[in-house]
């Protein structure tokens, strides 16, 4: 992996994102400035609005506002316009008068250019829905690409540390005193693979055995605890009785009780001296 490559193609795609900057207010820019100033300053509060801060729904509502509008001006222009022509018409020297015949062409006439016009309006909502879906595609593509730039970017911090990786791995591998297993052939790998999988099912067998068997020991354990504990006490109390009666004896008894301690030393002394001489004498 080329880390330079990337952050090359990562610099030319933040100029070109720079140089070609997507947003709806950069679309909205050549309508909103080839309004005249009076019309613009003649718009409801909410078309202001949505022009200070386009979003695709202000949009919508905008352009179902405009087109309100605009249908009521041309209503109100063939209106003035035909009301002209009337008058002209009647007042006109000499006046002018159309016969049946010419109403009927121009009756034909107009039927013909409105059903070219009705085709044209037709041709337009189909046009007028092929660039809102190739507008939904091109969004969802910036996304992406958004998206896919972003991971791009960290692409080189995380070559930098695979690599550093590689290196550690490659320099462990130098030693092969150190980990012999690293250096072994694929068919020893295997082999050894296979082995230390049979040793940890071994395991795992001997721990749900000793699993099964915790609930019984550990039963068993606080039993011998509850027997234990009666005896701990009763050990506890003769050990403080003897010790008791130890003081109390050698209280009763003050320095006497040395002094018949090194009487019953000597008796046993001269016992043991005594029954020498007689195995003696008895073996002459």
């Amino acid at each position: 992996m080329d880390i330079a490559k990337i952050e090359a193609a990562l610099g030319r795609l933040e100029e070109l994102q720079s140089n070609h900057e997507v947003s709806i207010i950069k679309l909205s820019e050549p309508i909103t400035s080839s309004a005249p100033q009076d019309v613009r300053q003649r718009a409801s509060d909410a078309s202001n609005a949505s022009l200070d801060g386009p979003t695709p729904s202000s949009l919508e509502a905008d352009l179902a506002h405009y087109t309100e509008l605009f249908s009521k001006l041309r209503f109100s222009y063939v209106e003035q316009v035909t009301k002209e022509k009337f008058i002209r018409a009647i007042v006109g020297d000499p006046p002018l008068i159309v016969t049946m015949q010419e109403n009927l062409e121009l009756e034909k006439e107009n039927a013909a250019v409105k059903s070219e016009l009705k085709t044209l309006k037709l041709e337009v909502a189909d046009m007028v829905t092929e660039l809102e879906e190739k507008g939904r595609q091109l969004s969802r593509r910036y996304e992406n690409v958004q998206l896919e730039t972003a991971k791009l970017r960290e692409i080189p911090d995380k070559a930098t540390e695979l690599e550093a990786r590689i290196e550690e791995l490659r320099a462990e591998q130098d030693y092969p005193g150190s980990k012999p297993h690293l250096n072994l052939p694929l068919a020893k790998t295997q082999e050894l693979i296979s082995r230390r999988k049979r040793e940890q099912q071994e395991l795992a067998r001997e721990l749900e055995a000793l699993q099964s068997k915790a609930p019984r020991k550990r039963k068993e354990a606080d039993r011998l605890k509850a027997e234990l504990q009666p005896l701990e006490v009763k050990r506890h109390n003769s050990m403080s009785a003897a010790r008791e009666a130890q003081r109390r004896k050698e209280a009763a008894l003050g320095g006497v009780a040395d002094d018949l301690e090194q009487r019953a030393r000597w008796w046993r002394a001269s016992e043991s001296v005594l029954k020498q001489a007689l195995d003696i004498k008895g073996s002459g």
